[in-house]
């Protein structure tokens, strides 16, 4: 089966697009106030039941877009500079916090709304910005805790609560609560880690469901109803592996699919032998 080419008439509109803003990217990254050094940040891997939680905190997972502060300004994980209000950053300490933008559970797609904007606009009003490690501080994560607790707040700044739990029942128990309050899940800081950047076993994720997050680089073609428009998109993941992605999808997101070289978050259920996520299932895309 060739891969899906979107046919002229279908693509004419989203070229015109796809030009006009590749050329206002391009004068904007021109200036030096919306690109800076791509930050070192520390990565969750999965977590998994043989861990001993006593030796964790914590935290709900938050639904939001992973920011840095340097201690002058809010940095994406790609190293772009978020154009927050002075308002926004007034009062914020001068050291760098490791956060997430954040408008509350199941905002995602209205956070990135509002901070992909390389203009200050009032929308920055309805984000905070959730703190959950000091990078520079070089200590364990349990005297980071006592750390961001001191933290002077501000009506766009908070900490993210961390909390212990006594077994694995009761980290599931926690996980079942905050899922039904429509929280992603939880995440677990091990208590004597260093910050460290790259994906550690001492920062863990856990969700009800496994998910994750590849590269696309093609698309396949619809088939009966789907005729004319994606059926597929075609990712890599972080190993190598490629697989093709079929569910998950609006008809719209089908007519406009996910560019070639973005995210695609997607969720899963284990792996097949050859390594492949099975059943898996397209989220979003990351176009923070």
């Amino acid at each position: 089966m060739p891969d899906y080419q979107p046919s002229q008439k279908t693509t004419i509109i989203p070229l015109i697009r796809c030009f006009l803003i590749t050329l206002l990217l391009t004068l904007v990254s021109a200036s030096p106030a919306t690109a800076a050094e791509t930050p070192d940040v520390m990565l969750a891997k999965v977590y998994r039941q043989h861990e001993d939680v006593t030796q964790f905190w914590v935290s709900e997972k938050l639904d939001g877009v992973r920011a840095l502060w340097d201690g002058k300004q809010l940095i994406s994980r790609g190293g772009k500079i978020f154009a927050a209000p002075e308002w926004f950053i007034r009062n914020f300490p001068d050291k760098p916090l490791d956060g997430e933008l954040w408008m509350g559970r199941g905002r995602y797609e209205d956070v990135v709304s509002v901070v992909r904007r390389q203009i200050p606009h009032d929308g920055w009003r309805s984000v905070k910005f959730m703190v959950f490690d000091l990078p520079a501080q070089g200590c364990a994560f349990s005297e980071r805790v006592k750390a961001m607790r001191r933290l002077v707040k501000t009506p766009y700044l908070d900490v993210i609560e961390q909390f212990r739990v006594n077994s694995n029942k009761a980290l599931m128990d926690k996980l079942d609560d905050i899922a039904g309050q429509g929280g992603e899940g939880l995440m677990l800081h091990r208590q004597n880690a260093i910050y460290h950047c790259g994906r550690s076993d001492d920062l863990l994720k856990l969700k009800p469901f496994e998910d994750a997050e590849a590269v696309v680089i093609g698309y396949k073609p619809g088939k009966g109803k789907n005729t004319g428009l994606m059926g597929a998109i075609k990712v890599r993941m972080e190993n190598g592996k490629e697989f093709y992605i079929g569910s998950g999808f609006t008809r719209q997101k089908r007519k406009n699919p996910p560019p070639v070289g973005s995210l695609a978050t997607y969720r899963y259920q284990g792996f097949t032998d050859s390594g492949i996520p099975r059943f898996a299932v397209f989220i979003r895309e990351r176009n923070e």
